[in-house]
């Protein structure tokens, strides 16, 4: 597939930012030097290390294909991404992308989850589980957990998708249109988990694309035992819902 041959309306990489000043402005260059389908959509939670001032100055360098969203405080991952999905869907783009700051996730990677979408799936997620174990600079420890979590949610939810916690995905429009955003509930961890068992109960095609996942080495990891709670219960209560009906 040829992604530069692909004509408008563009795909959008929304990429959710907190105190990323070491990582954004690598993040957004590589991502710049992609086709021009690709842009970008930083949404910073009023980051205290001038992560949106340093946007601000990037847009210069993009200025039809680098946007800024500065919302007032740190209010979750989850709430980040609803934030910039409608944005998104306020401006006819087809594709919309999910992807770290952090480079966890090879920019150079989003023309094969935006490929598996046009050859019909209508959510690519990059996967670390679906050919083995496919993860750099991470602790034992965190890879058991990370993949121990998606077998669980398998066993929970009955879905077929190997790295349920996955964070690098790619959207066709109707599923986000499809799925009712004011009723996403999970802000953490387990947002990304919500998102997929929407998309799989709404009966849309969803593809796994084997990818290299590789640890930050820049800057601090947002993870907690909060949000790793909010991911165990919340699955059940997911489930729970579906069930009823409620969902």
């Amino acid at each position: 597939m040829q992604v530069n041959a692909i004509k408008m309306p563009q795909g959008v990489v929304i990429i959710p930012t907190y105190n990323e000043i070491e990582n954004i402005q690598n993040i957004i260059t590589v991502t710049m030097s992609l086709p021009d389908y690709f842009h970008v959509l930083v949404v910073d939670d009023n980051s205290p290390d001038g992560t949106a001032a340093r946007v601000r100055i990037l847009q210069q360098q993009f200025p039809n294909r680098l946007f800024l969203e500065v919302r007032k405080q740190k209010e979750g991952l989850g709430t980040a991404y609803v934030h910039g999905f409608r944005w998104a869907l306020d401006r006819a783009y087809t594709h919309i992308f999910e992807m770290d700051a952090d480079f966890s996730h090879n920019p150079m990677d989003l023309p094969l989850l935006l490929q598996a979408c046009e050859e019909g799936a209508a959510m690519s997620i990059g996967s670390r589980y679906v050919t083995g174990v496919n993860v750099v600079n991470w602790p034992l420890n965190r890879v058991l957990l990370s993949y121990f979590a998606s077998v669980y949610v398998r066993f929970i939810t009955r879905m077929k998708i190997r790295d349920t916690t996955a964070g690098f995905i790619c959207y066709r429009r109707e599923v986000l249109e499809n799925i009712r955003l004011d009723n996403i509930r999970f802000i953490g961890y387990a947002f990304q988990i919500e998102m997929k068992y929407r998309a799989f109960v709404s009966g849309f095609k969803i593809v796994e694309v084997p990818i290299i996942f590789t640890d930050r080495t820049q800057g601090e990891s947002k993870m907690s035992n909060g949000i790793i709670k909010e991911a165990v219960f919340g699955v059940i209560t997911l489930r729970i819902k579906q069930l009823l009906n409620k969902l």
